[in-house]
């Protein structure tokens, strides 16, 4: 029990971001691109949805056909609390984005998550989408 208890105890909460685009304002399209997202998200850092203590949402203003976190719940994350929002309208900003903020309870170093960017959402953080044979490459 003892182990069980320090192995608990060294857990943290960190954020993992992603961000994607829909092809359009479609219910289908919206839930697609956000269920890619989370499994992309999920894959690359091992994450657990019992893990998962909770996840923001935000889509721009012109994606009003569906809530993001519907994605989240039809992956089974039902015991997740989930919230959507909508991303400020800056000029210029990346059309049809959803953005994900997962609170993820982990060992897991803030050094070693990656985070995800997909279907042209990686220019909001290049310095993260990096391949790793670029990143070597780099002086």
């Amino acid at each position: 029990m003892k182990a069980d208890n320090e192995q608990a105890a060294a857990k943290v909460c960190r954020g993992v971001r992603g961000a994607t685009v829909a092809t359009e304002n479609r219910a289908d399209a919206i839930l697609a691109a956000t269920r890619e997202l989370l499994e992309a998200m999920v894959a690359a850092n091992q994450i657990e949805p019992g893990d998962v203590a909770s996840a923001l949402f935000t889509a721009t203003p012109d994606l009003d056909a569906a809530f993001p976190a519907a994605a989240a719940r039809s992956l089974g994350w039902v015991d997740v609390p989930l919230l959507d929002a909508q991303e400020i309208d800056v000029p210029g900003g990346l059309a049809r984005a959803i953005r994900v903020l997962l609170h993820w309870n982990t060992t897991t170093p803030q050094q070693a998550i990656r985070h995800i960017y997909l279907n042209g959402a990686e220019v909001l953080r290049p310095d993260l989408t990096a391949k790793p044979e670029e990143e070597r490459q780099q002086p």
